[in-house]
């Protein structure tokens, strides 16, 4: 079944993805168990995710970390697997992590101890990661061969998954989107992100949009979770607000 993923996965809580409740929720709408480690979501819960396409301008790693979740808890088990892959090329160590489980599990797939292993490693590459001990009981548990074959596999892997790769593209990505939302930070400009309006109000109209800056304190505070122990990660903070020119003058 579904639900043994996000219980062994254990450390793992879909709450920590970007979707709905974290751009328009306040924080007595969100589910008070997604704050314990005890929580485990159902596949409804999973299924019922809103992932908001316009935050794949700045953090994809987050965004597709979300469909992964989602389509996992529609049984859309092939569709997960590219979503989570799409997240792990990105950055995400979370995604990183269900992947791994997912090997070890066998879950939809064969079971392959080595690249469990191999994926754990990455989501376990950054300072003080939250997914360390998960690598070392694995690696613990595994065998010589094992753990040669996913050394092998982790020499292509890194090219596309490892942070020197993979967070750094991830931060230049973050680093436009800021840039973006810097060039709307005049006067009182309020940003739609696409995908909001479908949340509780179908029809919203642009003045009921978020403000240029609190988009980006939004964005920055998700931006500490995906690029979390990486020491390449710097933050935009508080926009300068830019004074809409003047008619008549260059």
């Amino acid at each position: 079944m579904s639900r043994s993923l996000w219980k062994t996965a254990g450390l793992l809580l879909l709450a920590t993805s970007l979707s709905a409740p974290a751009w328009a929720a306040t924080d007595d709408q969100a589910p008070a168990s997604s704050s314990t480690s005890n929580y485990v979501p159902s596949d409804a819960d999973l299924a019922a995710a809103h992932c908001i396409i316009g935050e794949e301008r700045f953090l994809p790693a987050d965004y597709y970390y979300c469909l992964g979740g989602l389509t996992y808890g529609q049984h859309n088990y092939g569709e997960s697997l590219r979503f989570f892959t799409t997240a792990a090329s990105w950055a995400s160590k979370p995604a990183q992590y269900v992947l791994g489980v997912m090997a070890l599990n066998g879950d939809h797939q064969p079971r392959n101890r080595a690249l469990a292993l191999a994926w754990f490693a990455l989501a376990s590459e950054r300072a003080d990661s939250r997914f360390k001990a998960p690598y070392d009981d694995v690696y613990k548990a595994s065998t010589q061969a094992e753990r040669h074959a996913a050394e092998a596999l982790l020499e292509k892997m890194r090219p596309t998954y490892g942070d020197a790769v993979a967070a750094v593209r991830a931060q230049q990505r973050y680093i436009e989107g800021m840039k973006f939302l810097a060039r709307m930070n005049m006067g009182n400009n309020q940003y739609c992100m696409e995908g909001m309006s479908t949340l509780d109000h179908p029809n919203t109209d642009p003045s009921a949009c978020q403000s240029v800056q609190q988009v980006v304190t939004t964005v920055d505070k998700q931006a500490a979770t995906v690029f979390e122990g990486w020491s390449g990660h710097v933050t935009v903070g508080p926009l300068q607000q830019v004074s809409k020119p003047s008619g008549g003058t260059n």
